[in-house]
């Protein structure tokens, strides 16, 4: 039986806590949680919603009944479709995070065979995240390959 599951709306504080665990170790800076009580609504109705496009799968954390020990999210975004991808559809990791004293057990990759089977399952052709130097050794075992990336980003 696997440890894993498809989050559910009560899960959304704890994906809020594991997504900061996540942001807390990649970027220096404000490590503010007050936007969580603005988001908890948002990711609250998500969660709620199976046909969405939008996915968490979670594992609850073995020693603290309440908690989830890891987590990883991503959504299906639509593109006008191209040669390999005519309908347009990618799938797109944007969360992965194990609570620090559950790490190195299979946590995240477990997490990540669930969520590329959900993204196989709606039909996704291919999948982009972001690595950490830290994670890449987990995504390229799972089929991941680097990309010239000529991203650029604009703040309003």
């Amino acid at each position: 039986m696997s440890l894993v599951r498809r989050a559910v709306p009560e899960d959304a504080e704890e994906l809020l806590r594991l997504r900061q665990v996540m942001i807390d170790s990649l970027f220096s800076g404000d490590p503010s949680t007050e936007w969580h009580a603005e988001s908890l609504p948002t990711v609250r109705r998500r969660l709620a919603d199976p046909d969405g496009g939008f996915a968490a799968f979670v594992i609850d954390h073995p020693d603290r009944p309440g908690a989830l020990a890891a987590l990883v999210a991503g959504t299906v975004e639509y593109r006008i479709g191209r040669q390999g991808n005519p309908h347009g559809r990618v799938g797109h990791v944007f969360s992965v995070a194990t609570d620090p004293d559950a790490r190195r057990r299979g946590y995240a990759r477990a997490c990540m065979e669930d969520l590329l089977d959900w993204f196989r399952g709606q039909g996704v052709p291919q999948v982009d995240l972001n690595a950490s130097a830290e994670a890449e050794p987990l995504y390229a075992s799972l089929g991941f390959v680097r990309k010239p990336d000529p991203s650029m980003r604009l703040r309003f």
